[in-house]
């Protein structure tokens, strides 16, 4: 009978860690950001997530599949829609657990190539969209709760990212300094940052397949474990970060196959 009662008990523990759980993922429609939605709503939690563009918007829906993840339509170039993404946070999950800063682009420009347009584009998506969408959602934020942010291996410079590196360098800053200002509410501070991850884009904007093709075997071969990382792998890195890494605040964590570190060299 007692065994009978324990196995009772045991089949009525849920599978899902963080059900209950509220996050949410920007840039969560392709690659890295998709991953973290997955790896949320596998483990239970209920996530909105952001894009910009209607037709991966759609693809991410197919993909997910799940009730627990609700695709919202927001640029984060855009203050009003930030704002309205916040009013929609509020409204549809009264407060979130966890907040995954994702959304990222960039161009390879060399210094004759730059132009302030170019560069402005840059920074509002990298650096000033993701400060401001933590502004108007750090509120929301649940004592105890953590950010990740999405940085970028940047201990090794490639020409041509000068406005894409200095930007998700700002971001690293972030990281620091929220961290300290949001120390009494308890909540953490965290960011990822990766190598050579593959994804549909590679992280670059409109590259051509045999580009991506070159793209993939640069990074391959600069890459002392010899392979680039997966979308899952950063995606676990980042659910650490978030969730399990409870005594850690102000951290940029390399996932990048010890392309930063120059091991191999």
């Amino acid at each position: 009978m007692a065994t009978n009662q324990t196995t009772q008990r045991s089949s009525t523990i849920s599978p899902k860690p963080l059900a209950g759980k509220k996050a949410v993922v920007t840039g969560g429609t392709v690659g890295m950001g998709r991953a973290m939605v997955q790896a949320l709503t596998d483990r239970g939690a209920e996530v909105i997530y952001t894009g910009r563009s209607d037709r991966r918007l759609a693809e991410a829906r197919a993909a997910l599949d799940t009730p627990l993840a609700h695709a919202v339509r927001s640029d984060a170039t855009d203050a009003a829609a930030i704002a309205a993404l916040g009013d929609l946070v509020a409204d549809r999950l009264g407060g979130i657990d966890y907040l995954f800063v994702n959304q990222g682009i960039a161009e390879f420009q060399t210094l004759e190539e730059v132009t302030v347009e170019s560069w402005d584009r840059i920074f509002n998506v990298n650096a000033k969209g993701a400060f401001f969408t933590v502004q108007r959602l750090a509120p929301l934020l649940s004592e105890g709760g953590s950010i990740v942010f999405t940085t970028v291996s940047n201990d090794r410079i490639f020409p041509g990212l000068s406005a894409y590196s200095g930007a998700k360098e700002a971001v690293a800053a972030f990281t620091k300094v929220l961290a300290a200002e949001l120390l009494p509410r308890k909540i953490r501070v965290n960011a990822i940052a990766p190598g050579f991850i593959l994804t549909p884009t590679m992280g670059v904007a409109e590259l051509t397949e045999e580009q991506r093709a070159e793209f993939i075997e640069q990074g391959n071969a600069s890459t002392p474990m010899g392979r680039g990382g997966t979308v899952e792998e950063i995606a676990a890195a980042a659910m650490y970060l978030a969730v399990e890494a409870t005594f850690t605040t102000g951290v940029e964590l390399p996932v990048d196959g010890g392309f930063g570190q120059g091991l191999g060299e």
